[in-house]
């Protein structure tokens, strides 16, 4: 989860100034949001396909029978308390002061060492990549994996202070070097020049991080500020696949490969395409475990290639689908990414001048 915040490094506007700025998304039309039907004439080899036909539709009070797992994104502002985000301001300033004391700042933190006696078994920028990815994957995944064993002994926002020490400090570590040697590697191929390649592969990271972010749609049980819980979520973008960090990591790395098309870029997305691979399947047996017949439902009607269910009639569409989208998580999701991407000429100076 926290390698996501690798944000288009290559696309940004230090390297490119005269790409293209993206317009702001456009919602959908009205038009676009009647609610779909069912055709229930068979296909022919000359029937006109119609992809709204196979978005079988639920009335609301069906769709709310049938859930078993929660409604994500929700974000209800008459039940948010003025004291919590004051709380979760405080946190984050210290997690970061802490952050940049303890690890980032080469004069008193431990990360260059770190970088060093990695780098100091290879010369290759690949291994080394893969090797911070390995030891990333291994705390990050091994740590959740002891979640539940972990939060019964010592509590959830205890669990989830130690589970954030160390997987964020690896995180940043394992970001800085990809920014520091993304261009560094082996040129396997070079597609920049394609007219309308950047503006595609921008808007397919853009579209990512739809994906990447939707266990953050509580910022304040990412924090500690709530009690921390595993979710069992079923709608909006579990619709689509249920596992959308994967889903998004895939389309992340498959993007900055194209373009960068060196084997540093590579070797960066096999870690983390691998990584996230066992992070579904080890988030389906944790579910599983937690949730027994629950998840079991939610399975069966979801999947992990996008739009499978939906397409194969497993996941049946409510008339008001497309509302689940139209939250402020979402919004801020949006917000978020395209500030950083604006934000991208200050990430990496700050980056170049770590030296890791």
């Amino acid at each position: 989860m926290a390698t996501s915040v690798m944000l288009s490094t290559s696309f940004s506007p230090t390297h490119h100034r005269s790409l293209f700025r993206p317009s702001k998304p456009k919602l959908p039309s009205h038009s676009s949001l009647n609610p779909p039907c069912w055709n229930t004439k068979p296909l022919s080899l000359h029937h006109t396909f119609n992809f709204t036909f196979l978005a079988r539709s639920l009335t609301k009070d069906q769709e709310k029978s049938t859930l078993v797992g929660e409604d994500s994104a929700v974000f209800d502002l008459t039940k948010q308390k003025i004291s919590s985000w004051i709380y979760f301001t405080a946190v984050l300033g210290l997690v970061l002061f802490v952050l940049n004391v303890a690890w980032i700042d080469n004069s008193t933190g431990f990360s260059k060492p770190f970088v060093d006696s990695v780098s100091r078994l290879s010369d290759s920028h690949e291994v080394v990549m893969l090797i911070l990815f390995l030891v990333f994957a291994v705390f990050h995944s091994g740590m959740a994996s002891l979640r539940d064993a972990g939060e019964k002994l010592i509590g959830e926002r205890a669990f989830r202070v130690i589970f954030a020490g160390i997987s964020l400090p690896l995180a940043v570590t394992t970001v800085v070097y990809f920014i520091n040697h993304r261009y560094d590697g082996v040129q396997l191929w070079q597609l920049q020049s394609i007219p309308g390649i950047h503006s595609f592969l921008w808007l397919s990271n853009f579209i990512s991080f739809f994906f990447l972010y939707p266990s953050t749609f509580n910022l304040l049980e990412v924090a500690a500020v709530d009690k921390p819980k595993v979710h069992l979520w079923e709608t909006g973008i579990i619709r689509i696949t249920r596992h959308p960090q994967l889903v998004g990591q895939v389309i992340w790395c498959l993007a900055h490969t194209v373009w960068i098309g060196n084997s540093v870029a590579v070797a960066a997305s096999i870690g983390l395409i691998s990584h996230h691979l066992f992070g579904a399947w080890n988030g389906d047996r944790r579910l599983a475990i937690r949730y027994g017949e629950d998840f079991e439902k939610v399975k069966s009607r979801t999947s992990i290639v996008p739009f499978a269910a939906i397409l194969d009639g497993r996941q049946r569409l409510p008339e008001d689908f497309y509302k689940e989208f139209i939250r402020l998580p979402y919004l801020a999701i949006t917000a978020v990414t395209l500030g950083a991407y604006f934000a991208h000429p200050l990430m990496q100076t700050a980056s170049y001048n770590l030296h890791w």
